[in-house]
């Protein structure tokens, strides 16, 4: 009808809805690629750790307040012989506890002479240990023990709450005098998992006596698995994000009135 005022809109090309994938070739090949990438950093990083790291759970608060009682640990498995001078280690000695593990830190290695206290602290080869990770304004220990001389192939471990710890200075009447064995360790604790308190501190006191352990990969596996995930999901999210954006500018324009 000529009087007609009403406006209609374009139709779609094609005569139908594409269902095609949206967003350019090169934009999809890039999405796919961060995602495989993504999958592979994700799976590899959480593949890697199940390989190196064990979960465990503390269920003293010897080691208090480096962990506390009911934390949960990774520790790296490593092998007795990498064991050095602060590390903080689960073992196995059925001459402490049967059928459970132990979780205290080493503060003399086969060879080593330890004692306390001199002028309150622990002493190691005739130094004086700085042990920040104590409880504040606790004592290196709370009984003097008498000079241990550590055999070869042996550890001497204390807890870090030294008051409660039944560690080898509890022992110190058995055939090794409270010495553990290197090969009853089966890893080295890396971080305190829950609560989340990170990575343990670098025991700087026995830097004197001699080189530190490292700390294992568990940043690089974290970062891994982080990467892997943002790139999982910025992949994924790009066909969504281009069919949001092409409807925007796809949208049909209103024809002028009567037009055919």
């Amino acid at each position: 009808m000529g009087g007609e005022s009403m406006t209609r809109t374009a139709p779609h090309s094609g005569g139908g809805t594409s269902s095609g994938p949206v967003g350019s070739r090169t934009g999809q090949r890039l999405s796919g690629l961060a995602v495989a990438l993504g999958l592979a950093l994700f799976l590899g990083g959480f593949g890697w750790g199940a390989l190196i790291y064990r979960p465990y759970t503390v269920p003293t608060s010897s080691m208090s307040p480096t962990i506390a009682a009911g934390d949960r640990v990774l520790a790296e498995r490593v092998d007795g012989g990498e064991v050095r001078r602060g590390d903080v280690v689960v073992f196995s000695d059925k001459t402490w506890v049967t059928n459970a593990l132990v979780v205290k830190r080493v503060v003399a290695v086969g060879g080593d002479t330890v004692s306390c206290c001199t002028d309150g602290k622990l002493t190691v080869n005739g130094k004086q240990i700085e042990e920040p990770y104590l409880p504040p304004g606790s004592l290196a220990e709370i009984k003097n023990f008498p000079t241990v001389k550590v055999p070869d192939g042996r550890l001497f471990l204390l807890g870090d709450e030294r008051q409660g710890s039944l560690d080898s200075t509890a022992h110190l009447t058995d055939a090794a005098q409270g010495t553990v064995a290197r090969s009853a360790v089966k890893a080295r604790v890396d971080s305190v998992v829950w609560p989340m308190n990170g990575m343990l501190k670098r025991p700087t006191g026995f830097e004197t006596l001699g080189a530190l352990s490292q700390p294992g990969p568990l940043r690089t596996i974290t970062w891994m698995i982080l990467a892997g995930a943002v790139l999982v999901l910025g992949g994924g999210a790009y066909g969504p994000i281009a069919k949001r954006t092409s409807g925007r500018r796809t949208r049909p324009q209103p024809e002028p009135a009567g037009a055919r």
